[in-house]
């Protein structure tokens, strides 16, 4: 199991993930990323795709669900932010923590959320996700950069503070 000690998770300054996840290569199915997902994921119909469709891109990983009054509205938000940055190579990957795969369902409906999910809700990979970014309260967003880097733990405050500069704060981060 691949771990990551807390105090790399808390830092503001970005961490370089590589050195502990390889960078993922375009076909490289084996990298350790992607032994945090599974070999496929969901697309916003609920259709399976790879999950290699992330590779060489911005990824924030949304941990949410339709129970929390926080995710609810932090969810428009990050839609805005997407719509803004998807040319970028900007996608967000949801990892629901609802009841059932029904409510996520639901919720991604009901929020015309554009982007991929892993299957279902909980499951070991989402664990395994929530555990290596010590993801404890929700919503949570993780974000990553095309190189593997972990760029911001909660880019929640970011997309709360600052969502008109916090690209460009992101990129800056993985050029120091």
């Amino acid at each position: 199991m691949i771990s990551i000690p807390a105090r790399f998770l808390t830092a503001g300054s970005a961490v370089a993930l590589s050195l502990l996840l390889p960078v993922p290569r375009a076909g490289a199915e084996d990298s350790q990323l992607f032994e945090l997902l599974p070999k496929r994921i969901e697309n916003a119909e609920g259709r399976k795709i790879d999950a290699s469709s992330l590779n060489g891109k911005w990824v924030g990983i949304y941990f949410s669900a339709s129970w929390c009054p926080g995710c609810r509205a932090v969810t428009p938000r990050l839609l805005d932010f997407r719509k803004r940055h998807v040319g970028e190579g900007f996608e967000v990957l949801f990892v629901s923590a609802d009841r059932s795969n029904r409510e996520k369902r639901h919720y991604m409906r009901e929020n015309e959320m554009p982007w991929p999910s892993l299957p279902g809700t909980g499951g070991r990979h989402a664990n395994r996700l929530k555990r290596t970014f010590d993801v404890d309260s929700y919503p949570t967003l993780v974000i990553l950069s095309p190189d593997g880097s972990l760029v911001s733990p909660n880019a929640v405050a970011d997309l709360l503070h600052a969502p008109e500069t916090a690209f460009e704060t992101w990129k800056k981060a993985t050029q120091s």
